[in-house]
């Protein structure tokens, strides 16, 4: 079997993998299964993603095989009602073990090795990483947990909560966390839903050089979530530490409260008991900028495959490998780095600020660690152009070989800046997906080329088109709507608490009955790769022509003066006007010259509509916890509309600069 190419681009990439990189990937070595196993030919990446979607089943079949996954499989068929979506199932007789895939290896090998912004550095082995799992399990074992019961982590990015994952996962029980810096609100908002038997804690962590408490925050939570019985609580910033204030949140019965130390069984026995796949995992969160987040229930043996599949395939990750990805543990990434075990390679885990001591930290840990795939985002990237500091004059990276970038579109310029600044041989993958997904609609892969501002291509057995509001498929270069048009492993069993489906039926199936419809706004490109222009209910509507935010962002930030934007339509006048919001480098003011030298640079590289009709500067930019920045939010307190949910945000006091502003009033 063969398929034809995709259409050639017109533009010159800006990497191309060497034949001996090609050759030498897993990805290769996939198709070379394939055609032992089923006598396929494919003429090159997109051939492949073709078949993966014409014929998904046996995609994934092939893939469970590939990976060496540890189930029952059960001679049944791979995929049941797989014209409903939602409503397909797929592995329905299997049965198997998260936990038990990430710890198939018990050797010497590096596992983690974790630092702080202290610089201080810890490792751990393969070999110890089973030991402290098993120990930790056989304690949540002993307090009452079962399958299917909730383990939540209030957790800095630190291996004890991988530990406590692996533990609760290797049970049945679902692991949910949220990194230390939500507030009380925050936290209630996301646990109080899942009601958690036992809770696990830091006492506190480092950030821009501060040390920062997390045992006040977390006895406000456990005086309003009574469904804790257990509290087991992790020293990061004490050697023995202050617990008064978790005993004072009494509860009846009391509460058990445990140092990480003394909990569990030391030498304790490993067990693994296989489930079905589609049992509960783990519970994200949505962004909850509108509301209560909505609690995203993934399962196990979707979540397993998917990741499997990015990281062996489409970022060739091996088990000599030193993966890094910039990360909280209330960001999806980190449960997608942590899947990373599976392959059996060495996770580098970083914890603080990305900018403490100075810009080179994390370019410091790469070299010192022989980082060879580090995963970042488009706001750390931005940040960093604008400072002086360039990580190719200060470090050697001879073992990196591919950048990520995910959590909003990468510009072109931070493409450039990447290649420039970082390592011109490297493998630049922006990526595209999110929690609601645990995963990624488009990703790289390491047989085709990079070109400037595009992500890669749709990762394999998704079927992402890209359509206009009537529900048709746009060709290259027309903007739409992003949807899947076919069912995958790992879409969401469901949200929490929504028993008749209704919930998550509107978020995603609503607007296009039978498609997933991610809200993103996009578009193909001839290479056959992607770009993706904002969030599609941020979209901008001057005159009803529809602009992606992405687009004016892209262009602003190419000015040295503006650190940051943010950009709404203002109802006004019967139309929609274009408003843009600009954080400007200290010391610069914006007077009318720069004003102009935005909209000049806005024109010149877009279009007339793309020109904003204000532009206003403020102090601070509104984010998420996870560092996104919420245009709808601004928009609501532009427009004298409430903002419902601001524990959210990282940020909440920066809505403030945004409201009853003179210069929207004319």
């Amino acid at each position: 079997m063969s398929a034809q190419s995709a259409v050639p681009a017109s533009v010159s990439p800006l990497w191309s993998p060497s034949d001996v990189r090609r050759g030498a990937s897993q990805l290769a070595r996939f198709i070379e299964c394939l055609a032992a196993r089923r006598d396929l030919r494919f003429a090159d990446y997109f051939a492949l993603h073709r078949w993966s979607i014409e014929q998904s089943d046996a995609f994934w079949f092939e893939l469970a095989h590939f990976a060496d996954v540890r189930a029952d499989w059960a001679d049944a068929p791979v995929l049941r009602h797989g014209e409903r979506m939602p409503g397909a199932e797929w592995f329905p007789d299997a049965r198997l073990n998260f936990a038990e895939n990430l710890l198939h290896w018990r050797d010497d090998h590096p596992v983690l090795i974790a630092y702080d912004e202290r610089g201080t550095r810890r490792t751990l082995s393969y070999r110890q990483l089973a030991g402290e799992v098993a120990r930790v399990a056989a304690g949540l074992r002993e307090a009452g947990v079962v399958s299917g019961d909730r383990v939540a982590g209030f957790m800095p990015n630190i291996p004890e909560t991988v530990v406590a994952m692996l533990a609760a996962t290797s049970l049945g029980a679902i692991w949910s966390s949220c990194s230390p810096d939500f507030g009380i609100a925050g936290v209630l908002d996301r646990f109080g839903q899942i009601a958690p038997k036992v809770l696990i804690t830091a006492d506190g962590y480092f950030y821009g050089g501060k040390t920062l408490d997390s045992l006040a925050p977390i006895s406000g939570v456990l005086a309003q979530l009574p469904s804790v019985h257990t509290v087991i609580v992790v020293p990061v910033v004490h050697a023995e530490p202050p617990m008064a204030s978790l005993q004072s949140a009494a509860s009846d019965p009391p509460r058990r409260i445990s140092l990480w130390e003394r909990f569990g069984t030391p030498g304790a026995k490993l067990s693994f008991p296989r489930l079905p796949f589609a049992h509960p995992l783990f519970v994200m969160y949505s962004s909850g900028t509108t509301g209560k987040p909505k609690c995203i229930v993934h399962g196990a043996g979707g979540t397993l495959l998917q990741h499997l599949k990015e990281h062996l395939l489409q970022v060739d990750l091996r088990r000599n490998d030193r993966l890094f990805y910039f990360t909280t543990c209330g960001w999806m990434m980190w449960n997608w780095l942590v899947s990373g075990l599976a392959v059996g390679a060495t996770l580098v885990l970083y914890d603080g600020s990305p900018f403490h001591p100075d810009e080179g930290v994390l370019w410091r840990v790469a070299e010192s660690e022989h980082v060879s795939i580090f995963g970042t985002s488009p706001k750390y990237l931005s940040a960093l152009e604008k400072s002086a500091w360039r990580p190719h004059e200060h470090v050697r990276l001879p073992s990196l070989r591919t950048v990520l970038s995910t959590g909003s579109p990468l510009a072109p310029e931070q493409f450039d800046f990447v290649y420039r600044s970082i390592k011109d041989d490297i493998q630049l993958a922006s990526i595209s997906g999110g929690t609601d997904i645990i995963s990624s609609f488009c990703i790289g892969n390491p047989l085709s080329p990079v070109y400037r501002g595009e992500l890669q291509g749709p990762g394999l057995g998704m079927a992402v088109d890209v359509i206009d509001d009537a529900g048709r498929s746009l060709p290259p270069g027309e903007k739409g709507e992003l949807v899947c048009r076919r069912s995958f492993p790992s879409m969401p069993l469901g949200f929490w608490g929504d028993d008749d489906g209704s919930r998550y039926r509107k978020a995603y199936f609503e607007r296009f009955p039978g498609l997933w419809h991610h809200g993103d706004y996009a578009l193909r490109t001839a290479s056959g790769g992607f770009v993706i222009l904002g969030r599609s209910d941020a979209v901008l509507n001057p005159g009803g022509v529809r602009i992606g935010t992405a687009e004016i962002y892209r262009q602003v930030e190419t000015l040295p003066e503006v650190l940051e934007s943010l950009c709404i339509g203002q109802d006004w006048q019967g139309d929609v006007r274009v408003v843009l919001f600009v954080r400007l480098r200290e010391g610069v003011a914006l007077d009318e010259a720069l004003q102009q030298r935005i909209r000049q640079t806005i024109r010149a590289n877009t279009t007339p509509r793309h020109v904003p009709a204000r532009i206003v500067a403020v102090p601070e930019i509104p984010r998420t916890i996870s560092g996104k920045i919420v245009e709808l939010a601004v928009r609501n307190v532009v427009h004298g509309l409430p903002v419902s949910n601001t524990d959210a945000l990282a940020n909440p006091q920066a809505l403030e600069h945004f409201r009853d502003l003179p210069e929207l009033r004319k």
